[in-house]
Protein backbone atom coordinates (compact mmCIF):
# COMPACT_ATOMS: atom_id res chain seq x y z
CA UNK A 1 0.00 0.00 0.00
CA UNK A 2 2.39 2.58 0.84
CA UNK A 3 6.22 2.13 0.56
CA UNK A 4 8.93 4.02 1.54
CA UNK A 5 12.53 4.11 0.21
CA UNK A 6 15.11 6.09 2.07
CA UNK A 7 18.80 6.77 0.98
CA UNK A 8 22.10 8.86 1.92
CA UNK A 9 23.61 6.65 4.09
CA UNK A 10 27.28 6.09 4.57
CA UNK A 11 30.49 6.86 5.67
CA UNK A 12 31.78 9.92 7.31
CA UNK A 13 34.88 11.45 8.79
CA UNK A 14 34.08 13.09 12.14
CA UNK A 15 32.85 16.86 11.23
CA UNK A 16 31.63 15.60 8.49
CA UNK A 17 27.95 16.49 7.10
CA UNK A 18 25.59 13.87 5.47
CA UNK A 19 22.04 14.48 3.99
CA UNK A 20 19.33 11.63 4.30
CA UNK A 21 16.19 11.43 2.08
CA UNK A 22 13.18 9.36 2.36
CA UNK A 23 10.59 9.40 -0.49
CA UNK A 24 6.94 7.93 0.48
CA UNK A 25 5.24 6.28 -2.13
CA UNK A 26 1.53 4.35 -2.99
CA UNK A 27 -1.87 4.63 -1.64
CA UNK A 28 -1.22 7.73 0.43
CA UNK A 29 -4.31 10.14 0.75
CA UNK A 30 -2.42 12.90 2.91
CA UNK A 31 0.67 12.60 5.10
CA UNK A 32 0.76 13.63 8.80
CA UNK A 33 4.26 13.19 10.55
CA UNK A 34 7.41 12.45 9.31
CA UNK A 35 10.32 11.51 10.84
CA UNK A 36 13.71 10.18 11.65
CA UNK A 37 14.76 7.63 14.39
CA UNK A 38 17.94 5.66 14.82
CA UNK A 39 19.12 2.52 16.35
CA UNK A 40 22.76 2.12 17.56
CA UNK A 41 24.44 -1.15 18.00
CA UNK A 42 23.47 -2.35 21.12
CA UNK A 43 21.27 0.63 22.06
CA UNK A 44 17.15 0.80 21.53
CA UNK A 45 16.06 2.82 18.67
CA UNK A 46 15.33 6.58 19.43
CA UNK A 47 13.51 9.71 18.47
CA UNK A 48 16.03 11.69 16.29
CA UNK A 49 14.01 14.59 14.63
CA UNK A 50 9.81 14.99 13.75
CA UNK A 51 8.05 17.40 11.73
CA UNK A 52 4.50 17.58 11.83
CA UNK A 53 2.45 18.60 8.31
CA UNK A 54 2.07 21.56 9.74
CA UNK A 55 5.82 21.95 9.66
CA UNK A 56 6.07 22.23 13.16
CA UNK A 57 9.84 20.52 14.07
CA UNK A 58 11.52 18.37 17.24
CA UNK A 59 15.03 17.20 17.60
CA UNK A 60 16.79 14.75 20.09
CA UNK A 61 19.07 16.68 22.47
CA UNK A 62 22.23 15.26 21.21
CA UNK A 63 21.22 16.53 17.69
CA UNK A 64 20.12 20.27 18.19
CA UNK A 65 21.83 22.82 16.22
CA UNK A 66 23.54 20.13 14.08
CA UNK A 67 21.03 18.19 12.52
CA UNK A 68 18.14 19.74 10.36
CA UNK A 69 14.58 17.91 9.37
CA UNK A 70 12.69 19.19 6.37
CA UNK A 71 9.90 18.08 4.30
CA UNK A 72 9.06 18.10 0.30
CA UNK A 73 4.87 18.33 0.59
CA UNK A 74 4.57 17.74 -3.31
CA UNK A 75 7.17 14.69 -3.24
CA UNK A 76 5.83 13.14 -0.18
CA UNK A 77 9.84 13.77 0.99
CA UNK A 78 11.29 14.02 4.02
CA UNK A 79 14.76 14.73 4.85
CA UNK A 80 17.71 15.40 7.32
CA UNK A 81 20.49 17.42 6.87
CA UNK A 82 23.50 15.97 9.73
CA UNK A 83 26.55 17.99 10.13
CA UNK A 84 29.02 18.17 12.70
CA UNK A 85 29.07 14.55 12.86
CA UNK A 86 30.09 12.68 15.51
CA UNK A 87 31.29 8.72 16.03
CA UNK A 88 28.15 8.99 18.47
CA UNK A 89 26.25 9.55 15.65
CA UNK A 90 26.82 6.20 14.44
CA UNK A 91 23.52 3.90 13.70
CA UNK A 92 21.23 2.72 11.09
CA UNK A 93 18.61 5.45 10.68
CA UNK A 94 14.71 4.95 10.22
CA UNK A 95 12.86 6.79 8.18
CA UNK A 96 9.29 7.01 10.07
CA UNK A 97 5.85 8.28 8.37
CA UNK A 98 2.41 8.45 9.53
CA UNK A 99 0.02 8.51 6.75
CA UNK A 100 -3.63 8.42 6.03
CA UNK A 101 -4.38 5.86 3.24
CA UNK A 102 -6.70 6.79 0.16
CA UNK A 103 -9.63 4.95 -0.07
CA UNK A 104 -9.74 3.75 3.56
CA UNK A 105 -8.53 7.15 5.05
CA UNK A 106 -7.57 4.76 8.15
CA UNK A 107 -3.94 6.03 9.95
CA UNK A 108 -1.03 3.64 8.69
CA UNK A 109 2.26 3.93 10.65
CA UNK A 110 5.20 3.11 7.84
CA UNK A 111 9.01 2.01 8.43
CA UNK A 112 12.31 2.03 6.29
CA UNK A 113 14.22 -0.15 5.62
CA UNK A 114 17.24 1.72 7.39
CA UNK A 115 20.14 3.55 6.19
CA UNK A 116 23.78 3.31 7.66
CA UNK A 117 25.14 6.12 8.70
CA UNK A 118 29.02 5.48 9.98
CA UNK A 119 31.31 8.51 11.10
CA UNK A 120 34.95 7.04 11.86
CA UNK A 121 38.29 8.47 10.47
Amino acid sequence: QVQLVESGGGLVQPGGSLRLSCAASGSIFSINAMGWYRQAPGKQRELVAGITSGGSTNYADSVKGRFTISRDYRKNTVYLQMNSLKSEDTAVYYCNVVVVVGGSFRHLEVWGQGTLVTVSS
